[in-house]
């Protein structure tokens, strides 16, 4: 395995590598929280350099893969209504649900789009042959991709466009954080917390990491010599005993974050209730929704009626196809690790995926499969 190809000097890795190697005084369990961390590791074979000093925990940091079963089901009731055109990054197509998804929706003859971008969905409205459609955007994400959402609604309401709505799953990286911590039976030392989300909010985000737990918390980007930045920082909170937030990812990520897009985001969204998330159930202030003046946008109150249908519907006796046997739930909480699940690699693989975590490119599972097989 070539670890030092995306580098012009590989001491630069060897010295980390050697550094966390002499420093480190026990083994530790580190959670990377973002997907992108996780290939990142696979790739280059951190996670097998260092593998008995750092045990890496795969976190609860992609989008897809803690999506819940009920979202995928309202967002297949929404395109199967009349006259609605259904927008959705490319990973949510093969994600199941209880009985379909929205690629064997698609398969079927209703109108799923893959989009790259929230702005694409501009386009579909200013085609004169869809002014009498309803144009739904099922929107997911963290922090990191919220602004794109506002600045589409931002966008269609200055254009006068009226038949675009929002289905809102945007979550928050702190609260499932907060959630496996106060389980009780968590043995992370600490968390390599997301370079891009923390571009967008700053570091004050993670507060609760070391203030609240008394655990590590370093912000890092995702090349390897990032990660191992990051890891060596996290050794050195841990020996000296003094739990913080710090940022080994200066060259994007201040403590402040980007104010304009925290504004962006605070015009049209509020925090709900709960939010569902997949393998935790529900978790408190976990997630958004618009804010009751931008309800006209709101695909969840302009479909509720279908939705409601559909919850009756599930209530009296519809099963949900989730296997038992997955355990994405427990990968994401950090108590499993792909290869422990008896359908990886087996049942569930790219071409076949049981699980949200081999479904989405930036699942545990698909990085496990993509990188060890």
């Amino acid at each position: 395995m070539e670890i030092y190809s995306d580098f012009k000097r590989k001491d630069d890795i060897e010295r980390l590598i050697s550094a966390i190697r002499d420093e480190i005084k026990r083994p530790v369990n580190i959670m990377e929280i973002c997907g992108g961390h996780t290939h990142a590791i696979m790739k280059y074979g951190l996670n097998i350099l260092l593998k008995d000093k750092i045990n890496f925990l795969h976190g609860p940091g992609c989008p897809v893969c803690v999506m819940p079963v009920n979202r995928i089901d309202e967002a297949i009731e929404i395109v199967n209504s009349a006259g609605v055109i259904l927008a959705v990054y490319g990973d949510m197509m093969r994600v199941p649900g209880t009985s379909s998804s929205l690629i064997k929706e698609r398969a079927k003859g209703k109108d799923v789009r893959m989009i790259y971008s929230p702005l694409d969905i501009i386009k579909i409205a200013e085609d004169k042959s869809h002014k009498n459609k309803k144009i739904v955007f099922f929107a997911i994400g963290f922090e990191t991709t919220t602004p794109m959402t506002a600045a589409l609604l931002e966008e269609i309401i200055k254009r006068g466009i009226d038949n675009v709505f929002i289905h809102v799953n945007h979550v928050l990286v702190p609260p499932p954080i907060n959630a496996i911590l106060d389980s009780g039976d968590s043995l992370i030392d600490g968390f390599i917390c997301p370079g891009h989300v923390s571009v967008m909010t700053g570091s004050g985000i993670y507060a609760d990491i070391p203030h609240k737990y008394g655990k590590a918390a370093v912000i890092t980007g995702f090349e390897p010599y990032d990660i191992l930045s990051g890891a060596l920082l996290m050794i050195r909170q841990i020996n000296e005993k003094r739990p913080s937030v710090e940022i080994a990812y200066k060259r994007a990520v201040n403590e402040d974050g980007n104010k304009k897009a925290q504004d962006l985001v605070n015009k049209y969204f509020t925090v709900r209730e709960e939010f569902e998330w997949r393998g935790f159930g529900k978790i408190p202030k976990s997630g958004l929704k618009l804010k009751n003046e931008f309800k006209d946008f709101d695909a969840e109150i302009i479909f509720k009626s279908k939705l409601e249908e559909l919850y009756m519907q599930l209530e009296s006796g519809r099963t949900r196809k989730e296997s038992l046997l997955c355990k994405c739930g427990e990968i994401l909480k950090g108590k499993s690790k792909p290869d422990d699940c008896p359908l990886f690699g087996k049942t569930c693989n790219p071409e076949n995926p049981i699980g949200a975590c081999m479904v989405s490119s930036e699942g545990a599972c698909a990085a496990y499969y993509k990188y060890r097989y």
